[in-house]
């Protein structure tokens, strides 16, 4: 059963609308997530050459492989504008991955994120999922306590010889609410 998250804007508002994202949104979903990500990459220093994997650098082709492997894509449009965009993955029977948070840098402070994030859980939800996860820079203190304030738990964190930082995963147990 799926809880809604404390302190969460579990509605989208009139002007708000999550829809799920068609093959011909894939160039409006690339710049979505390169421009969400480009500060990220550009105060951590990832470039193209050190992190060709990091959100700021995704193409075409990625979008269209993660669509192909199953990975559906959302786009949360505000007053009649594309302001941000998430994807959800099932990994296996029980769970999923939350991908792909993006909400555009002007779009930011109003909710947006917390909404894609309720929509990712709730999808999960209605696939039978039992947990939603997530794999985010270790550095980032603010965006894990971001997480941590939907009921997003802090496992283990890793290094991975391709990336330059190290990954901190979170999880969320949909029946629990956290």
């Amino acid at each position: 059963m799926f809880r809604s998250i404390p302190g969460s804007r579990r509605n989208v508002t009139m002007q708000q609308r999550i829809r799920r994202a068609r093959a011909q949104d894939i160039d409006i979903l690339v710049e979505i997530i390169r421009t969400s990500f480009r500060g990220v990459a550009d105060r951590l220093g990832l470039t193209p050459e050190n992190c060709p994997k990091h959100p700021s650098n995704c193409t075409t082709q990625w979008v269209r492989g993660g669509r192909d492997r199953g990975v559906v894509y959302f786009i949360l449009e505000e007053e009649g504008r594309v302001s941000g965009c998430v994807a959800l993955e099932r990994v296996d029977q029980k769970g999923c991955y939350l991908e792909r948070l993006a909400v555009l840098p002007d779009r930011r402070r109003r909710g947006l994120g917390r909404a894609l994030v309720d929509h990712v859980l709730m999808q999960a939800g209605r696939l039978g999922a039992d947990r939603v996860g997530i794999g985010i820079i270790a550095a980032q203190a603010e965006l894990k306590e971001w997480y941590r304030t939907m009921g997003f738990v802090e496992g283990e964190t890793k290094e991975f010889a391709h990336l330059p930082f190290r990954v901190t995963f979170m999880s969320y147990n949909i029946a629990g609410g956290g």
